[in-house]
C-alpha cells in the first residue's frame, strides 16, 4: 500500500467517520434549533417593540385628533411635533412644504417608501439603519372633520422615530448565545463520538488482531465475549469459526502426517526387495542379448521398470525427508564448473549438451544436491524439449546462476505455475516410464535448502525468446547450514 493510499485509508477510518458523523449531527441539530429559536425570538422582540410604538403613537394622536382648522401654520406644526415626542422617541410632522421635528433630521430618516404609504392615508411602519443606529419609523396622516360631520385626510403627516438599539442588543445576545450553544454542542458531540468510537472500535481492533493471529497460524486464538449486542455476536461467531477451523486443520495435519509416515515407511520397506531385484536385473541385463525373442525383450523391460521403481522409491524417501524437516546440507567447497561437467559425464550427456561454464567459480555447496538439481533439469530438457540443450554458469559476488535451456516448444502458460508441483504432469496421458513427476519438485526443494543471509536459493521456470523452456537455478556462493524444510508443492 502506497503512503497516499495509507493516508487515505486512515482519513476514512471508522474513528474519523464516527467523529465527523457525530459532529455533523450535533452542528446540524444545533444550527436548526438555535437558528429557529433566534429568528422566532427576534420576530417576537421586534413585533412587541413595533406594537408598543404604534400603541403609543395612537394614544398621543388621540389627544390632538381631529384637526379643526386647515391649513396649519409652522407654529402649530412645531407644537404638534413637541407634543408627540417623548423619552422613547422623536416626532416629525409634515404638511405640504412645511415640516417640524423634535430632534431628528427628517430629510435623513424618512424614506420615500414610507412617505408614499402615509400619503395614501394608511398607517405604515418601517425598520431602518441610520449611522449605525437601528430605528423604527411609524407614520400616519391626521384626519380633518368637515362641517358636514364627515372626516377626511387632512394632509398633516405625523411620523414617530423610535430607537431599536436596546432590542438589537437583546437580539445580538441571542445570536451570541446561539453561537456559544453551537460550540458547546460541537464539543459535546465530539466527546460523545470519542466515547462511541472507543466502545465500538475496541472490539473491532481486538477482532482485527485476532484475525491476524489466526491468519498467521495461531489457531488457538479466541476473543473475549462482552455483553449481548451485535459485537458480542460477532465475537462468538469468530470463536466458533476459529474452533471449527482448529479442529479441521488438526485433523488434516494428522491425516497428512499419517500419509507421510505411510509413504516413508513403505519406501524404506521397499528398499530391501528392490536391492535384491536390482541384483537380479543386472544378471538379466547381461543375458538379455542371448535370450531368444520375447524373453530378451521381457528381460530388458523388467530391468528398466525395476530401475524406474528404484528411482521412484529414492525420490519418495527424499521427499519424506523434506516434509519431516530432516534434510541436511553436507557443505563443501565445490568448483561449480567441474561439478556440472562431472554430472554430464556420469550420465553420458557431455557430448549432447552445449556448455558455457567459466572455470574458477568456487562455491560452498552440497555437491550431491547440486548434482541432483542439474541432472533433473538436463534430463527434463531431453525428455520434454528438443536438442540442443545448453547449460550456462554465471557468477556474482554472493550468488551463482545456472541456466538450463532447450529448443523445444517451451512451457505452456497454464503449466508454468505447476511445474514444481509434486506428481504434476502437463500431459496426463504420459506413461509412467517418462517420469514420476517428482524430479523438478525435488530440485526445487534442494535449491531452497541452500540459504544465505536468511534468503533461500531459488529455481524458476520460464521460456526463452526462441520459445524453448529455460530453468534458472540461483544458489549462494557460501550457503549456510540452516535447515529449511521447504514448502510442500
Amino acid at each position: 500500500m502506497t503512503p497516499w493510499h495509507w493516508a487515505w485509508a486512515m482519513a476514512l477510518g471508522l474513528r474519523v467517520r464516527l467523529l465527523l458523523a457525530f459532529a455533523l449531527l450535533g452542528v446540524t441539530t444545533t444550527a436548526v434549533v438555535a437558528s429557529g429559536s433566534y429568528f422566532q425570538a427576534r420576530t417576537v422582540i421586534l413585533q412587541q417593540a413595533q406594537d408598543a410604538a404604534v400603541a403609543s403613537l395612537t394614544d398621543e394622536l388621540s389627544k390632538v385628533y381631529p384637526i379643526v382648522s386647515l391649513p396649519p401654520n409652522q407654529e402649530e406644526l412645531d407644537m404638534l411635533a413637541q407634543r408627540l415626542s417623548d423619552r422613547e422617541g422623536d416626532a416629525v410632522v409634515r404638511y405640504g412644504d412645511l415640516w417640524a421635528q423634535s430632534v431628528v433630521d427628517e430629510s435623513d430618516v424618512l424614506t420615500p417608501e414610507l412617505r408614499q404609504e402615509v400619503a395614501g392615508g394608511r398607517i405604515a411602519w418601517q425598520r431602518v439603519d441610520r449611522h449605525g443606529k437601528h430605528l423604527l419609523l411609524i407614520g400616519t396622516q391626521l384626519r380633518f372633520d368637515r362641517s358636514d360631520g364627515t372626516s377626511v385626510p387632512s394632509g398633516v403627516e405625523v411620523y414617530s422615530v423610535r430607537s431599536l438599539d436596546s432590542e438589537q442588543q437583546s437580539i445580538d445576545r441571542l445570536a451570541m448565545l446561539a453561537w456559544v450553544t453551537g460550540g458547546l454542542s460541537l464539543i459535546l458531540a465530539v466527546l460523545l463520538a470519542l466515547l462511541a468510537a472507543r466502545g465500538v472500535l475496541r472490539p473491532v481492533r481486538e477482532l482485527g488482531r485476532a484475525a491476524r493471529r489466526l491468519g498467521e497460524g495461531d489457531l488457538s486464538t479466541r476473543l473475549t465475549v462482552r455483553g449481548v449486542d451485535e459485537l458480542a455476536d460477532v465475537a462468538r461467531t469468530f470463536n466458533d469459526t476459529a474452533g471449527t477451523l482448529e479442529r479441521q486443520v488438526g485433523e488434516l495435519r494428522r491425516m497428512e502426517a499419517d500419509a507421510r509416515r505411510f509413504v516413508a515407511d513403505v519406501s524404506h520397506e521397499l528398499r530391501t526387495p528392490l536391492a535384491a531385484m536390482t541384483a537380479v536385473t543386472d544378471v538379466l541385463d547381461e543375458e538379455a542379448d542371448r535370450l531368444p525373442g520375447d524373453a530378451g525383450q521381457a528381460a530388458r523391460l523388467v530391468s528398466q521398470e525395476t530401475q524406474n521403481l528404484t528411482q521412484l522409491v529414492n525420490d519418495l524417501i527424499e521427499v519424506s525427508r523434506f516434509d519431516s524437516g530432516t534434510a541436511r546440507l553436507a557443505l563443501d567447497d565445490v568448483d561449480v564448473a567441474a561439478a556440472v561437467n562431472a554430472t554430464l559425464r556420469l550420465r553420458r550427456w557431455a557430448d549432447r549438451v552445449e556448455t558455457d561454464l567459466p572455470s574458477g567459480v568456487i562455491a560452498r555447496l552440497d555437491p550431491r544436491r547440486l548434482d541432483v538439481i542439474v541432472a533433473n533439469l538436463v534430463g527434463n530438457a531431453f525428455r520434454h524439449g528438443h536438442e540442443p540443450v545448453s547449460v550456462r554458469l554465471r557468477a556474482e559476488p554472493d550468488w551463482i546462476t545456472i541456466e538450463v535451456a532447450d529448443h523445444g516448444p517451451g512451457l505452456d502458460p497454464e503449466v508454468l505455475p505447476h511445474v514444481f508441483d509434486r506428481f504434476y504432469k502437463a500431459d496426463t496421458a504420459r506413461t509412467r516410464s517418462e517420469g514420476s513427476g517428482l524430479g523438478l519438485a525435488i530440485a526445487w526443494e534442494n535449491a531452497r535448502l541452500h540459504r544465505h543471509a536468511g534468503q533461500p536459493g531459488s529455481l524458476v521456470a520460464g521460456n526463452t525468446p526462441d520459445c524453448g523452456a529455460v530453468f534458472t537455478l540461483r544458489l549462494p556462493r557460501v550457503a549456510s547450514e540452516t535447515v529449511d524444510a521447504g514448502g510442500v508443492r
